[in-house]
């Protein structure tokens, strides 16, 4: 990994997303953006106003929907920030996104359209769009797998330069999920919390008093190259994608399996692929959403893995700070783990006051973030539908 471009509500780049992170701060607010007074829920992770690129008019860019802002602003700033030079090269692109239709029909909606044909079948896709406006000449693809979509993206990406497909790669994913629809549709799952009178408390994985989970949108982009390529050109380099692993559970589109053997299986594939020992980790990024099932069984499945090292290896959910990003969480949480390996330094969960007891056996940071020599990081993301993955990062010597 050589570029990150990202939006989040802590910041759209990576030194100031890092600091926000390590300093405890919450990115949750109540939404302004639309009315909210009929909701249970009235609260998110928002990633505001997405900077115009270098080069946009700032009114066509603002103007665009707000995922293709989100594409093609943290795409140019993880190209930019890599210092990479794409002209003649074959430059892949893979988008992590979830139910784009909704996306671009609500909008229209709200415009006065009336059906849905009317807002979709004029739409160019959002990765396409992406890959022209940044000029990049590649194969593309978008990837739909919940909260998991944004290591599927940057596993694939990393196969592509395995398989010589392409000479880069930028992957990542993006997500515009706080909308009236996606909040009322939570909201009625009754997923998400109702703590709006403290939002900045409100989410708090693994805590006793979680009630759900807090919404975000916002996301991240990556530049993947060659370890080869990336030295020649004395590129700056954040970690190397070590390993992978992914199953399905099958059970539910919304409601986490309570066997947690698909998620450990996920787990143990990432730490084979990577030739790492659960010994060897430095710090796990857990999907802990702040709902009272999926923490539990997150716990189930560090536990089994990690084995006696589960009490000495720092564990936290950055979900406290920036809300859950639905498809761009994972690629947010992969910031983290990098933050974590650059910095030296774990981020903590806030909001953790009273360990859960089915959750107390894990090595939690709570409240304030610790230092920490990072080598190796573990990110899990167990999405909707039981796709659940872990990312393993590794810091390049």
């Amino acid at each position: 990994i050589t570029g990150v471009g990202l939006a989040t509500s802590l910041g759209h780049d990576f030194p100031q997303f890092a600091t926000s992170l390590l300093e405890g701060r919450s990115g949750i607010r109540r939404v302004e953006r639309f009315n909210v007074d009929e909701h249970p829920c009235r609260i998110a992770g928002l990633a505001g106003e997405i900077p115009c690129p270098e080069g946009y008019d700032p009114v066509s860019f603002k103007n665009l929907l707000r995922l293709e802002q989100l594409a093609i602003w943290c795409g140019q700033s993880a190209i930019q920030n890599a210092r990479l030079d794409t002209h003649g090269l074959r430059v892949g692109l893979i988008l992590g996104m979830g139910a784009e239709w909704m996306q671009m029909w609500e909008p229209d909606r709200h415009r006065g359209g009336t059906r849905l044909q009317d807002a979709t079948l004029d739409h160019e896709s959002v990765v396409t769009k992406t890959q022209r406006r940044l000029g990049l000449r590649g194969p593309t693809l978008t990837i739909s797998a919940a909260c998991a979509s944004g290591n599927w993206a940057l596993a694939e990406a990393r196969r592509w330069l395995q398989l010589g497909w392409a000479d880069v790669c930028v992957a990542g994913a993006i997500d515009n999920g706080v909308s009236p629809l996606s909040m009322a549709g939570f909201g009625n799952l009754r997923a998400l919390s109702r703590k709006n009178e403290r939002p900045e408390a409100a989410s708090r994985p693994f805590d006793k008093d979680r009630d759900g989970m807090v919404l975000g949108d916002g996301g991240a982009l990556f530049v993947l190259e060659r370890e080869s390529n990336a030295r020649a050109r004395q590129a700056k380099s954040y970690a190397e994608i070590a390993g992978f692993g992914g199953t399905s559970d099958a059970h539910h589109l919304v409601i986490p399996c309570p066997e947690p053997a698909q998620g450990i299986a996920a787990m143990r594939q990432a730490l084979r692929n990577a030739n790492v020992s659960p010994q060897e980790l430095s710090y796990i990024n857990a999907h802990a959403t702040s709902t009272c099932v999926g923490d539990v069984g997150e716990a189930r499945v560090l536990h089994a893995v990690l084995g006696d090292s589960v009490s000495s290896i720092p564990i936290s959910s950055t979900k406290s700070m920036t809300g859950h990003l639905l498809s761009a969480a994972a690629a947010v949480e992969a910031v983290a783990c990098l933050v974590a390996i650059e910095r030296q330094a774990v981020p903590p969960t806030i909001n953790l006051d009273e360990t859960d007891p089915e959750c107390a056996m894990l090595c939690h940071v709570p409240h304030r973030a610790i230092s920490h020599p990072v080598s190796i990081t573990v990110s899990n993301s167990f999405g909707f539908g039981g796709n659940n993955t872990s990312l393993v990062l590794r810091a390049v010597a």
